[in-house]
């Protein structure tokens, strides 16, 4: 039978495509870089699910996961896009379709191989779009908006106190990951969705501050958000343990990250369903902020 591999597979929307994927049947083979790492390792796969060890960085690694792969789900963890044309090659030599996870901040008005794009994360995107589809395979981009799992890295605070605090980028209409995973779900197991790029929204324009409140509804406490300038926000980010080269990306895309009205229909449009609000995910992980 031929398989899906999920690259990305212990990420927070890669287990939602496995569950997805798996909910239709469909067999699926997830891709975790090492074993015997929490959060990382093939051992957070679901049970039921094939799972298997592949770097990225090591496209010889990945033979053995595509072998009899019909369809790839990719997430790009990388800053740059240095291995992807071996990975492409090798998805290519295996797989007929491949549906990547880009940016919906990505500026469809410019041209994608110049560096025009506002902030280092976009031009990646930008970047492997453009390779992904010179790729040869069927491809389908899914340009997501912010991702309601973001709000997971505030988790720490919200156990300690009453106030969030962090970089406050302009307002997006933030996305639950379960609708994200529903989309690629079908553009992976249908026809009809090759070259298609979807722009993926929630329902809603949210701030970090309305985000926190949502939070704080969800778990029954006021809770609050609190701006701090880079600098300071840099440091609380490097003491977590997060790589310097990562930190200034998410800085300098929160800083560049324009205004955005932009709510789009798309989610229902592919699945039937409305894309759920940012209150129902926080309803939904209450106990990670508790």
């Amino acid at each position: 039978m031929d398989k899906t591999l999920v690259i990305g597979s212990t990420g927070n929307l890669g287990r939602e495509v496995v569950e997805g994927l798996m909910a239709a049947g469909v067999a699926t083979r997830a891709l975790a870089r090492r074993q015997g790492v929490p959060d990382e390792g093939v051992e957070r796969v679901l049970e039921g699910v094939e799972g298997v060890v592949g770097d990225l960085r090591d496209p010889a690694m990945l033979e053995a996961a595509l072998t009899g792969v019909r369809s790839v789900f990719l997430v790009w963890p990388f800053l740059t896009t240095e291995h992807a044309p071996a990975v492409l090659d090798a998805i290519g030599r295996h797989a007929r379709r491949v549906v990547y996870v880009s940016s919906s901040g990505v500026d469809r008005t410019v041209d994608r191989t110049a560096e025009r794009q506002t902030d280092p994360i976009r031009q990646l995107h930008a970047g492997m779009e453009e390779l992904i589809e010179k790729s040869g395979a069927e491809w389908t981009v899914l340009r997501a908006d912010t991702f309601a799992s973001n709000a997971r890295g505030w988790a720490a605070q919200i156990r300690a106190g009453d106030v969030v605090r962090g970089p406050d980028p302009a307002a997006t209409a933030v996305i639950d990951e379960r609708d994200i995973a529903a989309v690629a779900v079908r553009a992976l197991t249908e026809d009809g969705h090759g070259g298609a790029t979807y722009v993926l929204t929630g329902p809603q324009v949210l701030s970090r501050a309305e985000q926190v409140r949502a939070i704080g509804d969800a778990v029954g406490r006021p809770l609050r958000f609190e701006a701090v300038p880079p600098d300071i926000a840099r440091e609380r980010m490097l003491a977590d343990g997060r790589p310097p080269a990562l930190v200034d990306a998410l800085l300098a895309g929160a800083e560049a990250r324009p205004a955005s009205e932009l709510i789009t229909t798309t989610v229902e449009d592919i699945t039937g369903a409305p894309a759920r609000t940012f209150a129902r995910w926080a309803a939904d992980r209450v106990d990670v902020f508790r």
